[in-house]
């Protein structure tokens, strides 16, 4: 089990760490600042630096096998420090708040664009929620309009934690049809955007909207009969 740094702070930069195991699969690390992909939002990238001021590229993030096990992936062929080695982790931190925003921004997508979520995905300057919406028109002009006043409006952004057992008397709280929130460890975490969204949410995100920055929509895209695609971007 990795300690998940970003859980508790998703504003730390870097931490210090120990290997664990390293081989083909990636880096385990005791603990780690850097987030694995899941929820739609990408692993993160950075470095290992070594004591003697080597570093170590880490390329992708992802969840191991057993509960909260991050794997560090590097590029093939690249050597790799034995179990013991005391390592600084760290960000590629711009990167990282980039997704935090467009996550973020999602987020208030959903308060924005009334209707279960079919599939989304957090990118590096954009991002993407489907919406089960066969018979309703998207204006996107509104949505960015409604979006901006939001960002604008500052709200503070924090998570909180519920039993598993609260949140099956509130499925309403899932907004997403294909994917259900983790269950099974006793509580589940919540991102709430105050007085705009509540939803489980596991990724990492700004403390208060106004930190977004202003966004646009790129397209709204008809994927099949039910699914409409709304595309985001920052302005």
């Amino acid at each position: 089990m990795t300690e998940l740094v970003f859980r508790a702070d998703a504003y730390a930069k870097s931490c210090e760490a120990t290997v664990v195991r390293a081989d083909e699969a990636g880096i385990r690390l005791d603990r780690t600042v850097f987030y694995p992909t899941g929820g739609g939002q990408p692993g993160d990238m950075g470095v290992l630096k070594l004591a003697d001021g080597a570093e170590i590229a880490i390329l992708d993030t992802v969840k191991g096998t057993a509960p909260d096990e991050v794997l560090h992936k590097t590029a093939p062929g690249a050597s790799l420090p034995p179990a013991g080695t005391r390592v600084t982790v760290a960000l590629d931190w711009e990167r990282r708040h980039r997704l935090m925003r467009m996550h973020s921004c999602l987020h208030l997508l959903c308060a924005v664009v009334i209707g279960d979520v079919t599939g989304g995905q957090v990118s590096d300057g954009k991002g993407r929620l489907d919406f089960n919406l066969p018979d309703t028109a998207l204006d996107k002009d509104k949505i960015a309009a409604e979006l901006n006043r939001l960002i604008a409006e500052d709200h503070p952004v924090r998570p909180r934690w519920i039993t598993d057992e609260e949140l099956a008397t509130h499925p309403e709280l899932v907004r997403t049809m294909s994917v259900k929130p983790p269950m099974g460890q006793g509580r589940v975490r919540l991102l709430e955007i105050e007085g705009v969204d509540l939803q489980p949410c596991g990724g990492t995100h700004v403390a208060r909207t106004s930190e977004i920055g202003p966004v646009f929509v790129a397209k709204i895209e008809s994927k099949g009969k039910q699914n409409r695609r709304v595309n985001l971007g920052f302005a």
